[in-house]
């Protein structure tokens, strides 16, 4: 991915790219504050992502509010559900083993959080039962249709489509990139489905402890 960084794209170009997808230690830090957002190699996004401003739910049943859960976190943010048999389940798998590359430094910064887009079936414990499959520090998020649509909208991300499956069963069409917030809650990098694990290993110790402005 070195030899073949994203760059720089547009918002809406970015979107139109990803968002249609369909699922089917020591303590030495490594990485700094000075990098330039050109070392990175997520693919940069203009107009910057705002956090969510939204109250969702957790996997413990409690109210969670992202912006204030999550403030002076690195924030891993990713729209998807449990029930999706390629793209989440892959994407998660990456971030958990190379958050098992870090030091115990660089992983008490960043907090990974999983949000639904099937609400119906993803209940706070199908979620917690998911996620801890992959790593149990993993944040998961639900809330009724409503509120998971406000969070979508506030991400400028399409409602998701349901893909009938027939015998009650479907797929859900949604977002198929995750979103790194500095600790300053802006999101400029997207990581889409496909990127190899070297690219999060580059990327993670550097935002960790990223100071833009």
């Amino acid at each position: 991915m070195r030899n073949g960084r994203l760059g720089l794209v547009p918002l809406l170009l970015t979107l139109a790219v990803f968002a249609a997808a369909a699922c089917g230690g020591d303590d030495d830090d490594k990485g700094g504050g000075a990098a330039s957002i050109d070392d990175y190699e997520g693919a940069q996004v203009t107009p910057f992502f705002e956090k969510p401003d939204i109250v969702l739910t957790d996997t413990e049943g409690k109210p969670f509010d992202i912006r204030k859960e999550t403030e002076g976190f690195l924030t891993i943010f990713y729209v998807g559900y449990t029930h999706c048999p390629d793209i989440c389940p892959t994407t998660m798998y990456d971030i958990s083993q190379v958050m098992k590359t870090l030091t115990n430094k660089q992983r008490s910064q960043i907090k990974v959080v999983f949000a639904t887009a099937d609400p119906g079936r993803d209940t706070p414990e199908v979620i917690r039962e998911w996620l801890d499959r992959f790593d149990t520090s993993f944040i998961g998020l639900t809330g009724d249709s409503r509120q998971i649509s406000d969070m979508l909208k506030q991400l400028l991300m399409g409602t998701p489509q349901r893909n009938d499956l027939g015998e009650g069963n479907y797929t859900v069409s949604h977002a198929a990139f995750a979103i790194a917030y500095t600790k300053d809650n802006t999101g400029r990098l997207l990581y889409p489905f496909g990127i190899t694990q070297d690219v999060w290993k580059h990327d993670l110790p550097m935002l960790v402890n990223e100071t833009w402005k």
